[in-house]
């Protein structure tokens, strides 16, 4: 629960209207959390830590992949899948649990057009029992609002 602590600090330290909701049920996955809440798994934005040179953040909705060819040419490098290990390290916080925002070291994130379908998403909260319900409007602006086309 330190990680949502964590989370829960910079939410509001930010004044990030989102709300920060702990379940009983686990929300490691996409599934599971869409489950959890009664939602479809699109509207779950899950945070996916992609190595391409630097570490990145790439939020995409939980009905698509990352297309590591798509990042590889737009950031002109190879892209690969970042282990648990180097997830912890560069965000602070367990895959599974990774947020979109308030991350331990400073890392770009970018929004998969994927998730412009919809006002409101629901994002990990820290913990993989946690989740953030957050528009996708103020996740853009909290994150930076880079949109890409990075989905298979």
């Amino acid at each position: 629960m330190k990680s949502v602590e964590k989370l829960k600090k910079f939410i509001n330290d930010h004044n990030i209207p989102a709300e920060l909701i702990i379940l009983k049920e686990s929300t490691k996955t996409s599934q599971m959390a869409a489950n959890a809440l009664g939602c479809s798994v699109a509207e779950i934005a899950k945070s996916i830590v992609i190595l391409c040179g630097e570490p990145m953040v790439i939020v995409i909705s939980g009905d698509k992949r990352v297309d590591l060819n798509k990042v590889s040419k737009l950031f002109d490098c190879q892209a690969k899948m970042a282990d648990p290990d180097t997830v912890r390290e560069v965000t602070g916080f367990p895959v599974g649990g990774v947020p979109p925002f308030g991350h331990d070291k400073s890392i770009k994130v970018l929004l998969d057009r994927s998730v412009e379908r919809f006002k409101i998403v629901y994002a990990a909260g820290g913990s993989p029992n946690s989740i953030i319900k957050i528009p996708v409007n103020v996740l853009k602006q909290v994150t930076g609002g880079s949109i890409v086309d990075v989905s298979e």
